[in-house]
């Protein structure tokens, strides 16, 4: 399918009226906000076939990968938004000394401006709406530019958002580096962007020029860690074999490695095996046609991964084999060395190498060496290893005994930390995203007395009366 590209001087118009838009202060009446929060939810009821078919056009997923992590997220999202947008507007009313009780001190939440989210190709829907879902609660206007890279997704969007939302406040911009670039160069109170490390260091160097707050949702190495004695091996075989598999493993929350005691490197790969065949009990596996396993992006990733497995060291004891350049097995490569080429950077697709350690200590070691992962994955019903995890180890997220579903929890918080990232969404903590906590204070007349001691000519009076903050009793440790 060809993607209609947005015209430079339409990006910049549309930019142009966003910002009248805001100036106007159209986007801040909350009756507005939640009729186009309630929208969006309309938007993909409404189209989800439509919009289901798109994306496995573009990705080859099957709609349970399409409706779990999409569709239901974006659709109770917006909703719950809608209904929670006086709750979180409720002005704060901090507790203040005594002698500041007349000065109506409060705490305001204020849109921040007109906001840019740029969004990746592997999850085409919710990277981008949950974010504008933000955006729309904190009353900013929004553009989104979906990737290029999805084309029928792209332009379906571009053909439902003026059918259902208010195009003054909310538009769609398609293209690749041209009109990216053209957006970049604009200034913007706030740019949401998800993708590579590589396109982050950009988006974060352009938001420099203006000084432009930027939340960044990166992709890392996130490790799991197996604790043998303290799990059911099978169970958390099957389950880091699920979160994997998503997506043909194209996801940023996806296990990337595995860290488990040698000992029982065998007793995991046996529970791999046994998942696997439960997964995909057909002729030719995970490749067969009626397995519906998720399509690689393009060649030159496929390429990539392929690459990959034919430099590593290690031995591959399940998969390994590939469908032209579409689709590529799940596969488990087992005797990993942290210098092997499937440890070098992020995987992005259906490898899992497993790294034998001598034991936790070890393993905690690997990770901290390594840049902050967007999530760990634990698997223990130990509280002396969850508890070291917690101590010992930094992550955007710390996720015990499963994969990849757990993060979307719409009351949790999720987001990197460090080369993985910076800022955070879903639910309320997306609002929190795009608006800024304005504080307020009227300081009455009546305060005018006790003013008169901190004007000039200073007397030793004024000096004792003013000075009491710096006298204040230290209690004993």
């Amino acid at each position: 399918m060809s993607l209609k590209y947005t015209p430079i001087d339409e990006v910049k118009a549309a930019h142009a009226e966003l910002r009248k838009t805001f100036l106007a202060k159209k986007t801040l009446p909350l009756a507005f906000r939640r009729a186009q929060l309630l929208q969006i939810a309309r938007l993909f009821q409404e189209n989800n076939e439509r919009l289901t078919a798109a994306l496995t056009a573009d990705l080859g997923r099957h709609k349970l990968e399409i409706s779990l992590p999409e569709m239901g997220p974006i659709i109770s999202g917006a909703v719950r938004a809608a209904e929670s947008l006086e709750e979180w507007h409720k002005v704060e009313k901090p507790t203040v000394e005594e002698w500041r009780s007349s000065w109506d001190t409060s705490v305001y939440t204020v849109p921040k401006g007109v906001v840019l989210i740029i969004g990746p190709w592997n999850y085409p829907y919710v990277t981008t709406m949950l974010p504008l879902v933000g955006a729309m609660a904190a009353g900013c206007p929004c553009i989104v530019k979906p990737s290029e890279f999805n084309p029928h997704c792209a332009q379906l969007l571009a053909e439902l958002f003026p059918k259902y939302l208010d195009q003054s406040a909310y538009r769609i911009v398609n293209g690749a580096a041209a009109e990216t670039t053209a957006l970049l160069d604009l200034k913007w109170d706030h740019i949401f962007f998800t993708g590579s490390g590589r396109v982050g260091r950009i988006i974060a160097s352009a938001a420099v020029k203006h000084v432009t707050p930027l939340t960044l949702e990166l992709g890392s190495k996130s490790p799991v860690y197996i604790d043998p004695s303290n799990t059911d091996i099978d169970l958390a075989a099957k389950r880091i074999l699920w979160g994997k598999q998503q997506n043909s493993g194209q996801i940023c929350v996806a296990p990337d490695y595995i860290l488990v005691p040698r000992a029982q490197q065998d007793a995991v790969v046996a529970g791999f095996k046994k998942a696997y065949e439960t997964f995909w009990p057909h002729p030719k596996g995970a490749l067969d046609a009626k397995s519906e396993f998720g399509a690689i992006l393009n060649p030159h990733h496929h390429s990539r991964l392929m690459d990959l497995l034919g430099r590593t060291k290690g031995d591959i004891v399940l998969g390994g084999k590939a469908e032209g350049t579409k689709r590529i097995e799940p596969t488990i490569v087992a005797n990993i060395k942290l210098g092997d080429a499937l440890m070098e950077e992020e995987l992005f697709g259906p490898i899992i190498p497993i790294v034998p350690v001598d034991g936790l200590t070890e393993a905690i070691q690997i990770i901290r060496d390594r840049p902050v992962p967007l999530v760990i994955y634990v698997f223990t019903d130990s509280e002396e290893t969850k508890q070291e995890f917690l101590e010992s180890t930094q992550s955007g997220t710390l996720v015990l005994n499963d994969t990849f579903m757990q993060l979307g929890v719409h009351e949790m918080p999720f987001g990197g930390q460090g080369e993985s990232g910076y800022g955070s969404y879903l639910g309320k903590h997306s609002f929190n995203t795009f608006v800024h906590r304005r504080s307020y204070i009227n300081v009455p007349r009546s305060f005018e007395p006790f003013n008169a001691y901190r004007y000039p000519p200073y007397s030793e009076e004024a000096f004792q009366v003013l000075s009491g903050p710096a006298n204040v009793q230290i209690p004993p440790q």
